[in-house]
């Protein structure tokens, strides 16, 4: 599952064409409840962009390497994720390019 769920979220940054520097950092779930949905936007930004994992999931004490190629020159980022238990976890200016990974304990 955890190749599918990478070749997942990869292809759906990789859809929209580069035209700055591509980021990307691991995303690892250490909790005990799937990630349904998960979410990525410019800090900055007020509304929350589409679902990366439409179709998918990312399954407890997994990762995957997501890919953010949305055009800007930029590292910080907000994050949300919705369990499958019903949970919301968000994080605000998150400098993606200094972390490298974020994990969901």
């Amino acid at each position: 599952m955890k190749k599918i769920v990478a070749a997942t979220v990869t292809a759906l940054f990789l859809s929209t064409a580069a035209m700055a520097e591509d980021l990307s950092f691991m995303l690892t779930n250490l909790t005990n409840s799937d990630i349904n949905e998960f979410y990525v936007s410019h800090s900055g930004s007020s509304e929350w962009e589409e679902n990366l994992l439409t179709g998918a999931y990312l399954p407890a004490g997994n990762e995957v390497e997501v890919w953010i190629t949305d055009g800007r020159s930029v590292c910080y980022y907000d994050i949300q994720a919705v369990f499958a238990d019903g949970d919301v976890l968000e994080e605000y200016d998150l400098d993606l390019c200094e972390l490298g990974s974020y994990t969901f304990h």
